[in-house]
């Protein structure tokens, strides 16, 4: 594998002196979000999707559950996308209730639809034998969705790989007959779902997502005379973590979507019919950064820097091969002139953030800041080797800095335990 350099600079929105600062009092690793770039893109996207005036964004809570992050989302008038008891929970702790949930999941258990009912989300189902099981074991809602799966019809990426291999959603012959069986059993609104790629960064690609959910609608309503309140397109715009990576043209998918909606919908007289998406990533990831601390170095075959975060902190190096930038904080102009794996301390040699990375000469007790860490980052944690989740901070727009999660301690890690 040849090297990867890190000579390009990616831009940080805080120096070093801030920082050190905060580590004074918050001890790496730990997580800091900017709050002001956090609201300002959210902005983005609504203005983008502004001519709809039932476009909602439904925040992927699964990207980042955090009860402060979530209060943002819910102050810029997004809803919220639920995949768990849990992540209803804790929408309904923060507020957001009623049709400013969606709850997208799957293999999922009664109690959770339950809650679901109960908080009055709006319920979208992954399969067709989950209609029955709902309207059995809680109650068919007046309100139901439904997730398509369009297999070998659209390809999907390295993440959620091929559609037709996915786990999730309905045939179209199931989905036809699923919208016929739930109006059966009581239901009387619909909407309707996609999710076949996620971080995807060509804008186009979501355009023509509409126009599939469009064609459908409209056939839809041909068949079953069933007119669709809603369509979900899904999340799934990608961020540039690398250099160079351009980010998604945000206004060219809402024109693009307002193009097809002009020529498809309103000709088929399905207008309005409200546009929603559910992001996750493209919301918040670039304005999270995973700090750490160079605490070792090593040489042997290959050179090593070992910093205090590690897997456990941020798992998608480890586990997708993910790219993630690195800064070494004070170094950030210096020339990128040693090649090092930039690594952690897990029992598990792919517990690597960086794989011949070329850096600035890093030296004990420097801070390096892992760049695009704010979704998909301290949400999928775990504690495998005993290691305790880390704190959240809130940089918010006076300058001031909140945490929003203390990080854990060993009697939170021994906390379930029966010695």
């Amino acid at each position: 594998m040849s090297a990867v350099s890190s000579s390009v600079a990616k831009p940080l929105p805080f120096d070093e002196d801030f920082i050190r600062q905060l580590t004074e009092k918050y001890p790496t690793p730990f997580y800091i979000y900017d709050e002001r770039a956090i609201r300002e893109n959210a902005r983005r996207l609504n203005a983008a999707f502004a001519w709809c005036d039932g476009f909602q964004e439904y925040f992927a809570v699964k990207a980042t559950p955090n009860p402060h992050i979530l209060n943002i989302m819910k102050e810029e008038g997004f809803g919220a996308d639920c995949s768990s008891l849990a992540e209803l929970v804790m929408c309904e702790r923060v507020g957001i209730t009623g049709d400013d949930v969606m709850f997208t999941s799957n293999n999922t258990k009664a109690e959770e639809y339950a809650k679901a009912v109960e908080l009055g989300a709006i319920i979208n189902l992954d399969d067709i034998t989950h209609i029955p099981y709902l309207a059995d074991s809680v109650k068919m809602p007046e309100q139901l969705c439904f997730r398509y799966n369009p297999g070998p019809l659209r390809e999907g990426n390295t993440i959620i790989g091929k559609p037709e291999e996915a786990k999730y959603g309905f045939t179209k012959e199931q989905l036809f007959a699923g919208y016929r069986q739930a109006r059966e059993l009581g239901a009387k609104r619909f909407g309707l779902h996609t999710m076949v790629a996620s971080n995807e960064l060509n804008a186009e690609y979501f355009v023509e997502t509409a126009r599939m959910l469009f064609e459908l609608a409209v056939e839809l309503k041909k068949e079953t005379d069933i007119s669709l309140e809603f369509v979900n397109l899904g999340g799934g715009i990608g961020i540039p973590y690398r250099p160079g990576d351009q980010p998604v043209d945000l206004e060219h998918i809402g024109n693009g979507v307002k193009k097809l909606y002009d020529e498809m919908i309103k000709p088929a007289g399905l207008d309005p019919l409200n546009v929603l998406m559910e992001n996750g990533r493209c919301i918040t990831g670039p304005y999270g950064y995973l700090i750490t601390s160079a605490i070792h170095e090593k040489h042997i075959y290959k050179d090593y820097v070992g910093v205090d975060a590690c897997m456990a902190n941020l798992m998608r190096p480890g586990m997708y091969g993910a790219y993630h930038h690195i800064s070494v904080l004070g170094k950030e102009n210096a020339a990128a002139d040693t090649t090092c794996d930039v690594v952690g301390s897990l029992c598990e040699n792919n517990d690597k953030f960086a794989i011949d990375r070329k850096l600035p000469k890093v030296e004990i007790g420097d801070l390096l800041v892992i760049h695009d860490a704010g979704a998909h980052g301290h949400a999928m944690g775990f504690q495998y080797n005993g290691k305790l989740r880390s704190a959240e901070l809130l940089w918010k727009p006076d300058g001031s800095v909140q945490q929003i999660r203390r990080a854990e301690t060993l009697d939170d890690y021994f906390a379930t335990l029966d010695f």
